[in-house]
């Protein structure tokens, strides 16, 4: 993200004013929110780890040990057991319950 001047596109009252607030500082001014990316979103990032997350959940119905997926994915068993309750919530719930 680059720094636009102020002056280059605020009308000299808008300035005026800011100036009251932050006279010579840095202000960062957000999007506007519907402008507004979720994170993970432009990158990709998000998608690969839901893929990612999903085949964890997968393997583990399956029949796969989550020390074993810790050491596949580098990850700990605590992510592990963490991505397991939130991918599907409802089957964490049938394991606590016993069925």
């Amino acid at each position: 993200m680059g720094y636009i001047k102020a002056v280059d596109v605020l009308p000299d009252e808008l300035i005026s004013e800011i100036q009251k607030y932050v006279d010579g500082q840095m202000l960062y001014i957000p999007r506007k929110c519907e402008e507004h990316s979720s994170w993970g979103e432009k990158s990709g990032i998000r998608a690969k780890l839901k893929k990612r997350d999903d085949k964890i959940f997968d393997e583990y119905v399956s029949g796969k040990a989550i020390p074993d997926l810790s050491r596949e994915y580098y990850l700990s068993e605590k992510s592990i057991q963490r991505i397991i309750r939130k991918t599907n919530p409802s089957e964490n719930e049938n394991h606590k319950e016993g069925k």
